[in-house]
C-alpha cells in the first residue's frame, strides 16, 4: 500500500505536475505504467489522475503537491531536491536520465509514454 501511495505521490506528484511526476515514477516491480493525458494506467490495474496539483489514485489515495513537497492522504510526505525524491518513510528515488532508482532496489525506465519497472 505504501508503494501505491508513493506511486500516487510520485505519479501524482510525479505525474505530479504531469511531467514532474513522470520523472520520478517509481512503481511496483514487474509493472508497466502508461501515461495518457493526465492519467496513468498500471498493468497491475492501478490508475491515477492528475488535476491541478492533486493526484487521485484508484485505491482512494490522493497526493497534493505544494512547492517541492507532496502531501499524501496516508499522512506521508515526499520532498524533491534536485534529482532525488525523499520520502518520509526513509526511502529515496533518484532520477538519472530516463531511469529512476529506488532505495528498495526497484528501477523504472521511461520510454515514450510508458514506464517499465523491474
Amino acid at each position: 500500500m505504501k508503494k501505491s501511495v508513493i506511486f500516487a505521490a510520485v505519479i501524482l506528484g510525479l505525474v505530479i505536475a504531469n511531467a514532474q511526476a513522470e520523472d520520478y515514477l517509481h512503481g511496483q516491480k514487474g509493472t508497466t505504467y502508461q501515461n495518457i493525458g493526465n492519467s496513468t494506467y498500471g498493468s497491475n490495474g492501478s490508475t491515477s489522475q492528475s488535476i491541478g496539483n492533486t493526484t487521485y489514485g484508484s485505491n482512494g489515495s490522493t497526493s497534493q503537491r505544494i512547492g517541492n513537497t507532496n502531501y499524501n492522504s496516508d499522512g506521508s510526505t515526499s520532498q524533491q531536491i534536485d534529482n532525488t525524491l525523499y520520502n518520509s518513510n526513509g526511502t529515496t528515488v533518484q532520477r538519472i536520465g530516463n531511469t529512476t532508482y529506488g532505495s528498495d532496489g526497484t528501477t523504472c525506465q521511461k520510454i515514450g509514454s510508458s514506464t517499465y519497472c523491474n
